[in-house]
């Protein structure tokens, strides 16, 4: 049976192996991509997630299950749907919210 993966479901996934300064381990990361996508790529769009809370100006500070973290949108990358470990969850709304204007601002081209 297909996984089913939908924008900001929070997966645990398995970033190992990763090459240089990549945010590794197996670590809850949300679902970015768009839904058109995802059913019909093997791969989707992640952001991890992470505990650290640094100051940079394209993480998202969010919690989730009732931790307090970050979604690290300076850590964005592709995957193999077979490196989706488990379905966490769906983010919050607000917090999805702040994603997407933040991802705008990354990736705006003025």
């Amino acid at each position: 049976m297909a996984v089913v993966v939908k924008r900001f479901d929070v997966w645990l996934v398995d970033l190992n192996p990763v090459i240089g300064s990549k945010i590794s381990k197996t670590r809850p990361c949300l679902v970015i991509s768009p839904n058109e996508v995802n059913g019909l790529l093997a791969t989707v769009t992640i952001a991890a997630m992470t505990s650290a809370n640094k100051p940079y100006p394209h993480r998202v500070n969010c919690t989730f299950q009732g931790k307090d973290g970050q979604i690290a949108l300076d850590h964005i990358r592709s995957v193999s749907k077979l490196r989706l470990v488990k379905k966490l969850g769906l983010m919050d709304e607000n917090t999805c919210r702040q994603v997407c204007e933040t991802l705008t601002e990354f990736f705006s081209f003025e």
